[in-house]
C-alpha cells in the first residue's frame, strides 16, 4: 500500500520543528512553513512561536501539533 507521504517534502511525520504560526486557514487552524512547505497547527494562532510534531504529512501540506509553547 502507497504511503500518502512525498519523498520531496522537506518534513517526516513524527519529527519536531520550532516554527512561528504566519496565518489561519479557512477552518481556523494555524499555518506554518518549513522550506516554504505548508503545515497546519490546529490551537494556534498568528505570531505564536511553537515547537511541533509533525503527524501526517500529505503531497502538498503536512498536519502538525503542538509539542510545546514559548
Amino acid at each position: 500500500m502507497p504511503k500518502e507521504q512525498d519523498k520531496e517534502t522537506p518534513v517526516s511525520e513524527g519529527d519536531t520543528y520550532d516554527v512561528t504560526i504566519e496565518g489561519i486557514a479557512r477552518e481556523g487552524d494555524g499555518i506554518a512553513r518549513v522550506q516554504g512547505f505548508v503545515i497546519f497547527v490546529p490551537g494556534t494562532k498568528v505570531g505564536d512561536k511553537v515547537k511541533i510534531k509533525i503527524e501526517r504529512v500529505m503531497r502538498k501540506f503536512a498536519i502538525g501539533a503542538i509539542a510545546e509553547k514559548s
